[in-house]
């Protein structure tokens, strides 16, 4: 188990850099295109495009991370007033409802995906970008999500005894 939790680990760690250095890459972007049109008055042609595909792309890259550190909002007004052990069922059922939802997410952004390639969609901009490939952050961000989600449940049971 601990292998495991290990590599789960490193796996949303190491996703939350590629988001973040994602996310560094459209700040440059930007940069880059306010500077062309006020200094050149020219444009890249794709810096709206392609920034919103980067912020697609570094928000569910970081997801997974974001929830194994806790850093997703939380409502406790009424759990933070029951007992841990209390508390923690109630966020083993919580997570197993969001393992649901996420599953169902995964299912519905993997068939986009797949439709988006074998029907060869392209962006209607300049780029003509396969769009498929603007959709892969989609189900892999929410795997990686489903795997520290996994990981959470895990150690609720293993700490409920």
């Amino acid at each position: 188990m601990n292998v495991v939790s290990n590599f789960i680990d490193k796996l949303s760690k190491y996703s939350a850099y590629l988001a973040g250095f994602i996310l560094i890459s459209l700040v440059l972007l930007i940069l880059t295109e306010i500077f062309l049109r006020s200094f050149f008055d020219i444009s890249t042609m794709i810096a709206d495009e392609y920034s919103g595909y980067l912020y697609l792309a570094s928000i569910f890259l970081s997801l997974g991370y974001a929830f194994s550190k806790d850093s997703h909002i939380r409502i406790n007004i009424i759990t933070s007033r029951l007992s841990k052990k209390i508390n923690r069922k109630i966020d083993i059922f919580a997570a197993v409802i969001t393992l649901g939802v996420l599953a169902f997410a995964l299912y519905r952004t993997i068939l986009f995906t797949y439709d988006s390639y074998s029907l060869e969609m392209l962006s209607e901009n300049v780029s003509e970008t396969p769009l498929y490939l603007t959709q892969l952050a989609m189900p892999v961000g929410i795997t990686i999500f489903i795997l520290a989600v996994v990981l959470f449940i895990f150690k609720g049971f293993s700490n409920d005894s």
